[in-house]
């Protein structure tokens, strides 16, 4: 049972003398990643030629960046210009679920991507068979819900537990550990839960992902033209990018002990997360796709012209 009202953030306390300097690269970070994402959604919806299964799921993994955004980097904003923000523990909790969905939603997008690549390299002539239309809508639709009851059954657990007066933590967003941090509950049964559902969302995606490029690895190798695994490996190097940074950052986030002066390193690994890796990814799939860039000037011609 809940007995704190209002959760106090204390951001970036030992940073006060650079408030305005982060104050102004999260604002830029903010923009970029919302023009960035939006661009490659409009992008792909206005030309005919993205109107593929890989770019479809591209669209939700900007949306999901952009929810992600939205839902940190705001509050965030106005943190570190206030030195520290307060909130109604509702909001926090509120804020830890949007969360948990999108980056529950982009472990699962990132490992559909995989396949959907592991499928046009190894297995191209029943590609079209595979990823027809209404697969990817049912992947997608289930890949949300999928991200929303996980993150719910952390809600529901945290909901259960009983707060006995300390209302600081000391981050600049609402995460899992540093709630259940402030809980005087035995959290043994919560957090055993929430390993296993860590399990099924992210390390064994991971996996997934993993062997579905020790394939396409071993396919392309098989190719004999030069030109032909050039090829091969450039449609799948973007993702793999991404892929890579992305559950680095997550891995060593949740690995790396957050105690004493290694609480600054968990909140820089956080950012990356939360703020970099949503700006990065419309610029690795943008910046080196042929097709994008052709889309891109089209779009523009249209609009100038």
């Amino acid at each position: 049972m809940m007995n704190i009202s209002t959760i106090h953030l204390t951001g970036f306390p030992g940073l006060h003398h650079l408030k305005y300097l982060l104050f102004s690269f999260l604002l830029l970070m903010f923009c970029l990643i919302m023009v960035g994402n939006i661009l490659i959604i409009v992008l792909i919806y206005l030309s005919r030629n993205l109107h593929s299964p890989m770019y479809f799921f591209l669209t939700q993994l900007s949306l999901s960046d952009i929810l992600l955004a939205t839902d940190i980097i705001p509050n965030t904003l106005s943190l570190v210009l206030h030195e520290g923000a307060t909130m109604s523990f509702t909001t926090c909790l509120a804020q830890f679920y949007f969360f948990g969905t999108c980056e529950c939603a982009e472990c699962l997008l990132l490992t559909v991507m995989s396949y959907d690549r592991y499928t046009a390299i190894c297995n191209p002539l029943h590609y079209n068979n595979i990823m027809n239309a209404s697969f990817c809508r049912n992947t997608v639709v289930l890949t949300w819900i999928v991200g929303g009851f996980i993150s719910l059954l952390d809600e529901v657990g945290i909901s259960r537990l009983q707060f006995c007066g300390d209302n600081v933590i000391d981050h600049f967003f609402c995460d899992f550990t540093p709630i259940v941090k402030l809980s005087c509950s035995d959290t043994f049964t919560l957090q055993i839960q929430t390993f296993i559902l860590g399990l099924f969302t992210s390390i064994f995606p991971f996996m997934i992902i993993v062997i579905s490029y020790v394939c396409i690895i071993v396919t392309i190798l098989k190719i004999q033209s030069d030109s032909g695994r050039q090829k091969a490996f450039f449609t799948c190097s973007s993702h793999l990018s991404v892929v890579s940074i992305f559950y680095i950052t997550l891995i060593l986030v949740y690995v790396v002990p957050t105690r004493g002066q290694l609480l600054i390193f968990d909140k820089i690994l956080s950012m990356l997360y939360t703020v970099v890796t949503p700006l990065l990814n419309p610029l690795i799939y943008s910046l080196r796709n042929r097709d994008f860039m052709t889309a891109f000037k089209n779009l523009k011609q249209k609009i100038f012209d």
